[in-house]
C-alpha cells in the first residue's frame, strides 16, 4: 500500500513538473520537450506551420502521438512529408487544431467545434473525453500560446 501511494505522488509530481515546464514554453516547443511528439512536429515543420503555431494564439491542439502516427497504413506518414503532399499535410494538421484554448473543463458531451482547417471535430464524454472517437490520453498541458491534449489517434478530416 505504501509502495503504491510513493508511485503514485512520485507519477503525480513528475506530470505537474512537466505541466510547469511546458507553461514556460510555446505550443511548438512544449511538444519537442515531451519526446514523444517526434512525427507530429517533424510534420508541422514540413507543412510550414511552425510559425502558425509559435504565434501568440491561443490555440488548443489536440496531439496525436507517435504510436497514433505509427498506427497509420504504411507509408502514410512518409507519402505525407512529401513536398508535393504540404497542402494535405497541412489539412491533416490543422484539422487537430481550435482556435482559442479549450481546458478539458470546458468540454461538453456532444460538444463540436471548428478546427483551423474548417471542419467541425466532435467531443464526447462517455467512458472517458473523446475527440472524433481518439481518447484524450493526457489533457490540459498548457503553454504560453494555448494547450495541448495529447489522443492516441490520428484525425482524418471528413472528405
Amino acid at each position: 500500500m505504501i509502495r503504491r501511494t510513493f508511485i503514485a505522488l512520485t507519477a503525480a509530481a513528475s506530470l505537474m513538473s512537466t505541466a510547469a515546464f511546458a507553461a514556460d514554453m510555446d505550443i511548438v516547443d512544449t511538444a519537442v520537450g515531451a519526446g514523444t511528439f517526434t512525427t507530429l512536429v517533424a510534420a508541422v515543420g514540413a507543412a510550414g506551420l511552425v510559425d502558425t503555431l509559435k504565434s501568440e494564439g491561443p490555440f488548443t491542439v489536440f496531439a496525436p502521438t507517435d504510436e497514433a502516427f505509427a498506427a497509420l497504413p504504411a507509408g502514410t506518414v512518409d507519402d505525407l512529408l512529401k513536398p508535393e503532399n504540404k497542402d494535405a499535410l497541412a489539412a491533416l494538421l490543422t484539422y487537430h487544431v481550435v482556435a482559442g484554448k479549450v481546458m478539458s473543463t470546458d468540454l461538453t458531451e456532444g460538444m463540436t467545434a471548428p478546427t483551423v482547417n474548417g471542419k467541425d471535430i466532435t467531443i464526447t464524454l462517455d467512458g472517458g473525453a473523446k475527440v472524433n472517437g481518439a481518447n484524450v490520453v493526457t489533457a490540459d498541458i498548457e503553454a504560453t500560446n494555448g494547450v495541448i491534449h495529447v489522443i492516441d489517434t490520428v484525425l482524418m478530416p471528413p472528405m
